[in-house]
């Protein structure tokens, strides 16, 4: 009768001997890491709670930290607010600079609605943080602020076009707003309905800022999307 292999794990024949210990699987984030997934937690709860409602508790809590973690990186609330929309103003700022690039004034409307609606469907989350009401400490990055801000680029382009065709250039702030604040108020409708696409969205603001209700096209088109 021969022996039963051993099965006490010396002789390499038998049960394997026990497996060392798996390292801690959880990675230990640096501060800078951790700061952006602050922010980012932070920019989700904002657009979905509004700031009032929003706690740091909860932040925390999805972030899996203790409280004073984020009061380190932050000093509060208000701090962390403040981190999420200073970032949404320049995101949407930079984004209307730079589609701004053509020479036609037509089709820098276009441009610039087109960068408007395609910020608020790329990045909804920031959009809805910048039109959630603000606390008053920060009257400076709110949504008016930012359409403040495109409305004065837009100005500079219809002041030099007014001024090339006899028209008072000093009347170019009053359409600048006119025309931000119709694109800005037709993007956060469209920021619930998403239809029509975006293109037809644009292309119909432009109909009516560029014709006037007396000569609308029947069915506009983008001057930058024709002949693609």
């Amino acid at each position: 009768m021969t022996d039963s292999p051993s099965t006490s794990g010396g002789n390499g024949r038998g049960r394997p001997p026990t497996a060392p210990a798996k390292p801690n699987s959880r990675v230990r984030m640096s501060a800078a890491q951790r700061r952006e997934q602050l922010i980012s937690i932070g920019r989700q709860i904002f657009a979905e709670r509004g700031f009032d409602a929003t706690s740091i508790e909860e932040v925390a809590s999805r972030a899996k930290v203790s409280k004073p973690v984020v009061y380190e990186h932050f000093g509060g609330k208000e701090g962390l607010y403040a981190v999420v929309v200073d970032r949404e103003v320049r995101a949407l700022l930079d984004r209307v600079a730079t589609a701004l690039t053509a020479g036609h004034p037509r089709e820098l409307l276009e441009q610039a609605a087109l960068a408007l609606l395609g910020y608020i469907e790329e990045e909804t989350s920031g959009f809805r943080v910048l039109v959630r009401e603000s606390p008053v400490m920060s009257a400076t990055g709110n949504f008016s602020s930012v359409l403040n801000d495109v409305a004065h680029q837009v100005e500079h382009i219809l002041g030099a076009e007014f001024k090339s065709r006899g028209y008072d250039p000093k009347l170019a702030e009053l359409y600048a707003q006119a025309l931000v604040g119709m694109v800005a108020l037709t993007g956060r409708w469209w920021l619930e309905v998403r239809k029509p696409r975006k293109e037809t969205v644009a292309a119909h603001l432009v109909n009516l800022a560029w014709h006037g209700l007396s000569h609308l096209e029947a069915k506009p088109t983008l001057l930058t999307r024709r002949g693609r």
